[in-house]
């Protein structure tokens, strides 16, 4: 009796190999077919450096307002805009003292923040871009994630700029460039606002 069981158990062992065989055969020839890479955007994602994000700068983050923003700001106060209280309007603020108020300024407009921008070369784009650099240099920190075209107002001039993050927000770093190659300014920010190039002008 035991004999007949122990023989009549074997097909289903059989079987169950059979089975067992099959889905990994599938799986692999899927594995083959679509292989498992994470999304392509995933690669594009910049790195912060230092006080600069694809999402914001310091304790600054997009999105938030003006108010928002000069009570978050830990550096020096942040100037209010020249010539206007309309804060829906476009404007920036930047830290007082500086040479310039370009050297770092916060856009804003419908009173949200949504880029800032930077001509100081003491400060480092997300990724480690700078003003000063060449564009052989950003091609060997960013790669192939930007892409060029010609500058609006500078002849021979560039600029480069990478898709939208696959970070927090969807913005993106954009860097100027003058016609000796040279970065000129860098910015990040949220569209269409990032692309101004006349700022709020």
């Amino acid at each position: 009796m035991a004999l007949v069981l122990l023989l009549a158990s074997v097909p289903a062992c059989d079987a169950e190999r059979t089975a067992e065989a099959g889905a990994t055969a599938a799986a692999d020839a899927i594995e083959a077919i679509e292989p498992a890479t994470e999304p392509a955007a995933a690669a594009a994602a910049i790195p912060a450096s230092g006080l600069a994000r694809m999402d914001g700068y310091g304790n600054l983050r997009f999105g938030m307002s003006a108010a928002q923003a000069r009570a978050a700001w830990n550096g020096n106060p942040l100037q209010p805009p020249a010539g206007g209280d309309d804060v829906m309007a476009c404007h920036h603020l930047s830290p007082e003292g500086q040479a310039t108020p370009a050297e770092l300024a916060f856009m804003f407009e419908d009173d949200a923040f949504v880029r800032y921008s930077v001509e100081s070369a003491e400060l480092t784009a997300p990724g480690g871009g700078r003003v000063g650099m060449d564009e052989a240099t950003l091609q060997g920190l960013y790669g192939d994630r930007l892409v060029p075209w010609p500058h609006k107002y500078v002849e021979g001039g560039k600029v480069l700029s990478s898709p939208e993050d696959d970070g927090a927000v969807p913005s993106r770093l954009i860097f100027e460039l003058d016609a000796d190659g040279l970065v000129t300014e860098w910015r990040v920010g949220l569209a269409p606002q990032v692309a101004y190039v006349e700022g709020c002008g």
